[in-house]
């Protein structure tokens, strides 16, 4: 459907609104297909019009301005009657419905761009005209391509200052990424004012490029139509301020460190003893007598106790497993070295009685390290880190200490993680018939009838650990405190 003027044009002497006091009246009025046509009513009229033929007109009724629009669906001739409230015929209309060449251009305009937001399209002084605001920036590049082929079609069309503000802003956020944060942009009657200070000249045509690079299509006006004043898009009033910036802060890199180690220890014994022997107080073997000491021709006598008549056996069976996790992160600047260590101190006892003495042994985290940053942000590193581990206590509760210590130089990409060194040992060990499953306490173990030891200790020990680094090219010492105040963060009760 066309769409209806925002304006209403004054009515033709056809168009002439009957008064109260005329009679019927027969008036006779020309439509051109795609441009409407408005009638103002000044009787109170009955929203029932008669159309003789709908297929050639339409009419949209508005009662409360006592306003009807005629509206052209194709050439041809039909006649609108319009009754007052009483039903009395006051106006007769005979409506001849064309389609000329500007109606038709109007058509196809309407057509092509008329869902554009903000934009009009009709006929003002005997000319097709586009006029209107243009909301969405895209839009003008659509609007020009399609009036190009419209020569004779005058073009009023503008951007609207709303949609030209946030070109503006648009053009302030570039220019802040261009390290130009002194540099503004603002609309002033319709043309962007880029006002600040800068440091060069060169500085100043990079901003005057990149505003212009944010600049939509012109939209040109028709060569008859009235242009006074031919002003630029964009008007420079950047100040040059000759000094030299200071030198940008050098970076900063932060480190993190993480230190695993994991051991794993399996254990299997079995043990199997039979070694029967006499009891010296109860058990004796007597040949040629009986046992209260007579004589005996023939037979023997045989009386004897025999303790552990029944095999012994040792079966056990014995797994452990352990993670260690130690982290440790700093921050420096570029080509500056850093340390970060911790370190704590367990004491112990050597000696007994008078020949007592007190000795420590430590344990803790310590890395140094120097990078210096490449290019691709790439950074190179000379590392040393050391971690001290307490492995185990001895029966004289004397602790014994693992350490470990790493020192490379290597290049890792900023925000990666890698692997730069690590130790794996594996230990396996098998016994046989070492492990008695019930030893004697005695130097020298009483006589058995005969002795049978079997066993089996099977032991597995894995151990391993691997040191893992990430470095990562910060602006500001700030950067990154989220993450370590998670890790320390309470929660309040």
């Amino acid at each position: 459907m066309p769409v209806a003027w925002s304006q209403t044009p004054a009515p033709t002497a056809a168009a002439t609104a009957a008064t109260p006091d005329d009679a019927t009246q027969d008036r006779e009025l020309e439509v051109a297909v795609g441009i409407d046509e408005v009638v103002k009513i000044e009787f109170d009229f009955s929203t029932k019009i008669d159309i003789g033929n709908e297929q050639i007109l339409n009419l949209v009724v508005v009662p409360q301005k006592k306003e009807v629009t005629f509206k052209g669906i194709k050439p041809g001739r039909t006649n609108v009657t319009i009754r007052d409230n009483v039903g009395d015929i006051r106006l007769r209309y005979i409506v001849t419905v064309t389609a000329s060449g500007k109606s038709q251009v109007v058509s196809e305009l309407r057509e092509l761009i008329g869902d554009v937001e903000g934009l009009e399209i009709g006929i003002r002084g005997g000319k097709v005209y586009v006029g209107g605001e243009i909301v969405v920036p895209a839009d003008i590049t659509r609007v020009n391509t399609v009036l190009e082929t419209y020569t004779d079609v005058l073009r009023l069309v503008q951007i609207s200052p709303q949609t030209q503000r946030v070109i503006a802003r648009k053009m302030m956020d570039e220019l802040a990424k261009n390290q130009l944060k002194d540099v503004t942009v603002r609309v002033v009657n319709r043309v962007f004012w880029l006002e600040g200070v800068v440091s060069s000249n060169d500085k100043k045509s990079l901003a005057v490029a990149i505003a212009s690079a944010y600049l939509p299509d012109r939209i040109g006006l028709d060569p008859k139509g009235l242009l006074s004043v031919k002003r630029d898009d964009i008007l420079d009033f950047i100040s040059v301020n000759e000094k030299k910036d200071p030198p940008p802060p050098p970076k900063q890199v932060k480190i993190t460190s993480q230190f695993v180690e994991l051991s794993k220890d399996y254990s299997r014994i079995f043990g199997f003893k039979w070694a029967p022997l006499i009891n010296e107080e109860g058990g004796s073997i007597s040949l040629g007598q009986d046992a209260d000491g007579g004589a005996r021709s023939t037979g023997t006598t045989l009386a004897a106790t025999i303790s552990n008549l029944f095999p012994k056996l040792n079966s056990a069976r014995s797994a452990g497993y352990a993670r260690v996790v130690q982290s440790g992160m700093v921050v420096t600047k570029d080509k500056e070295t850093a340390t970060i260590d911790k370190d704590t101190e367990i004491p112990y006892a050597i000696g007994t009685g008078d020949f007592t003495r007190a000795s420590t042994a430590s344990v803790g985290f310590k890395m140094e390290v120097t990078p210096k940053i490449l290019e691709q942000e790439k950074v190179e590193m000379g590392i040393g880190i050391g971690v001290n581990l307490r492995a185990s206590v001895s029966t004289s509760g004397t602790p014994s200490t693992t350490r470990n210590n790493i020192k490379t130089t290597v290049v890792i990409k900023s925000k990666e993680s890698a692997a730069i060194g690590g130790i794996v040992q594996n230990q396996s060990t098998t016994a046989y018939d070492k492990d008695d499953p019930s030893p004697s306490s005695a130097d020298s173990p009483p006589p058995a009838l005969f002795r049978i030891l079997r066993s089996k200790n099977h032991q597995i020990s894995r151990n391993q650990y691997v040191m893992f680094l990430t470095p990562e090219i910060i602006e500001s010492a700030t950067t990154g405190t989220e993450e370590i105040r998670k890790k320390f963060r309470r929660r309040s009760q």
